[in-house]
């Protein structure tokens, strides 16, 4: 066929290219077919590449091609390449002076594609890349999701918002609309990427190379000093401070039970025992026995949830946080409120004398008995590692129940899977040996964590909101003395008026969260989200706990009265290390029903009542302490001052979201005092 056309190695190479186009089912097909066909019916023989611009179909762009594989096929067979014809020459020479004499246009160039960094087409032409260029083989649709997944944010099976049915995969038809990628195959379609597909592969490559470089150009080291490393690969990378341990010991065995332990709040440990005049020696002496020996580092060091920053933004600009070893110090006010600090380590210049003032404080304050002195366990580096534990009723919808546990795993974090009293996620150091709890007497083999997390989509906080759950939750959260807590807003889309009406209350909530509770808010986009983010922490706190040992308070000496203030005293005193509770305690102490005592019982009652928050709630309490005593208050005046008690008493009250106006006081008395 091609020894019947004047021009038949031009012919020939038009004719390769249609069959490339026909067989990627490229839109290109069409001009590839027009030009072969003029080409073959011509009947003129061309000098040069160039001349075939006179035919149908071949323009400057085709015929600058053919030249190029002109040239390319006399350098292979040492021949010489054809010179341009005069006239082409003489053509262009006067376009070139006509174009320079004419007023200079800006040309507009057009725009090459770009995908958005983490986007559904970027993790797909990312994947496609794994395929040498010259191959002919491609990839199905399950190959190419399992090696797109890790470079997108999206997911490319379940749509991100449930009442929609978009996922990543839908990005592929942008692809083959935009001639980056084509596929063939029947009924197994296989897709690979074009020549323009590859130009957009190579970019991408370009410019995560350049930023690669940028970040493995920040030093470690600055002045002599370790300024933090990172943590983790990809977009589980985090940015941590400088380890709270220096280089430790490899002792698995933990403590027993009949070596000589440091008695935490006996006598002998706060008032008796003298301060070394050497703080070295102080280290070494508070040093539980069976420690690493001169391999722990005993700096004080902390890290609650407001001294965690994270880049807000766009999803990949959260890609690390930074930690910080200063923390946030409570005030006077909420520490009467149970509120309680955390101070990690041992800091071996504090005096036991301060830490006997701290006792008596915490004592007289509370008004208790004497807390009770024990001896903690002692976990060494080594013997457990730690885990995410999420809740059952973490589920996409209701036929895709596993969507987040899955997801999690291929992250590299498989999550424990239980019913949780509190929290929708929190985290447990797991014992290597599930015996070892045992020979303390405790149940379980998990020590619970000071991390929580209560996820929030828009429309379920709306519904907490109207409810009063919000309150309610935020109230076990404070009693449950876990010191970091994250509230996870997943920023759903929902309908305009219905948002429109709740907006302000949303708002509100959030912001009281964050600066009445304490509390961290992490705000999301959709699920898939706040997998990332839970992955994230589990390996940043992996690096903060398994980097140290884990002093535990044995469940013995616990009860729901003692438990706070305790806290409160292990975290303000800063010759204590940080110590922890089992996870079957922490439930116990955390359910709704088993640790409920009387006072708990009169704040619910009282949080009942419609605009009565949890600050107002616990005004009452302090100055009624049960509901007899309330309702004897009541009782004792006459019907027409009832309204205004509950108003007077909190007059004195310093803090204006806990004084109780006219018309909350006058409803609180129709409610228990039948005025």
């Amino acid at each position: 066929m091609s020894s019947e056309c004047a021009n038949p190695l031009l012919l020939e190479w038009l004719g390769e290219w249609l069959e490339t186009a026909r067989q990627r089912n490229s839109k290109g097909q069409q001009t590839y077919k027009k030009a072969y066909d003029s080409m073959k019916a011509c009947p003129l023989p061309f000098l040069h590449p160039s001349e075939a611009q006179q035919l149908s179909g071949l323009g400057p762009k085709l015929c600058d091609r053919l030249t190029e594989r002109m040239r390319k096929h006399c350098a292979e067979n040492g021949l010489p390449m054809p010179d341009m014809p005069q006239n082409d020459r003489k053509r262009l020479a006067e376009d070139v002076e006509g174009a320079s004499s004419l007023p200079t246009k800006r040309a507009r160039k057009p725009k090459s594609y770009v995908p958005f960094l983490r986007s559904g087409p970027y993790a797909l032409i990312l994947a496609l890349s794994t395929l040498p260029e010259e191959s002919s083989q491609g990839l199905t649709k399950g190959q190419l999701i399992q090696l797109a997944q890790p470079h997108c944010d999206s997911s490319f099976t379940a749509p991100s918002d449930p009442t929609k049915f978009f996922t990543a995969w839908n990005s592929m038809k942008t692809l083959l609309e935009k001639d980056l990628v084509f596929e063939r195959g029947r009924p197994l379609r296989k897709y690979a990427l074009t020549e323009e597909g590859w130009e957009v592969a190579r970019r991408i490559g370009k410019a995560e190379a350049g930023k690669e470089g940028s970040l493995g150009a920040v030093p470690k080291c600055v002045g002599g000093k370790d300024e933090g490393h990172w943590v983790g690969v990809g977009p589980t990378r985090v940015w941590v401070e400088p380890e709270t341990l220096s280089d430790h010991g490899k002792e698995n065995q933990p403590h027993r039970p009949g070596n000589q332990q440091k008695n935490v709040l006996g006598p002998k440990s706060i008032a008796e025992v003298p301060a070394p005049a050497n703080p070295s020696h102080a280290a070494a002496s508070r040093k539980p026995h069976g420690a690493p020996k001169n391999k722990f580092s005993w700096r004080k060091v902390t890290a609650r949830q407001g001294t965690i920053s994270s880049q807000e933004g766009s999803d990949h600009d959260n890609d690390f946080m930074r930690i910080s070893s200063r923390p946030l110090q409570p005030t006077a006010e909420q520490l009467e409120d149970g509120w309680h600090s955390i101070d990690s380590v041992c800091d071996p210049t504090d005096s036991p004398d301060t830490a006997g003032a701290s006792v008596r404080q915490s004592n007289s304050r509370e008004g208790l008995e004497e807390l009770p002195p024990f001896e903690p366990i002692f976990l060494p580096i080594g013997s457990f590692t730690i885990h995410l534990v999420l809740d059952t009723r973490e589920i996409r919808t209701k036929t895709d129940r596993d969507y987040m546990q899955e997801e999690l795993a291929m992250k590299g974090v498989p999550p424990i899977v239980r019913s949780l009293e509190l929290g929708d996620a929190l985290w447990v150091a797991k014992c290597n040996d599930s015996r070892v709890l045992e020979a303390y007497g405790e149940e379980g083999d998990e020590v619970m964590l000071d991390w929580i997390v209560e996820r929030k989509r828009l429309d379920d906080l709306v519904g907490s909101i109207k409810d009063g759950r919000f309150q309610e939750q935020k109230f076990r959260l404070r009693k449950s003395g876990v010191q970091n807590v994250v509230y996870i807003i997943e920023e759903i889309s929902m309908n305009g008026d219905h948002w429109s009406k709740w907006q302000e209350a949303v708002e509100s909530a959030i912001a009281s969260t964050q600066v009445v509770n304490g509390y961290f808010v992490k705000k999301t986009q959709k699920m898939d989200d706040t997998i990332r983010y839970l992955a994230r922490m589990t390996i940043l706190l992996k690096s903060l706990y398994e980097s140290k040992p884990l002093h535990i308070i044995p469940s013995s000496i616990l009860s729901p009265r003692n438990y706070l203030p305790l806290l409160t005293h292990l975290g303000g005193n800063q010759n204590t290390n940080h110590h922890h509770i089992t996870y079957p305690t922490f439930a116990s102490l955390a359910s709704k029903s088993e640790s409920l005592t009387l006072r708990d019982i009169f704040l619910k009652m009282l949080m009942c009542t419609r605009g009565l928050s949890g600050e107002k709630a616990l005004e009452i309490q302090r100055r009624w302490k049960t509901p007899r005593e309330f309702v004897e208050a009541f009782e004792g005046l006459p019907g027409d001052r009832r309204g205004e008690m509950v108003m007077k008493a909190s007059e004195k009250v310093v803090v204006g979201r806990r004084k109780i106006g006219r018309k909350l006081s006058e409803k609180i008395a129709e409610v228990w005092g039948g005025s």
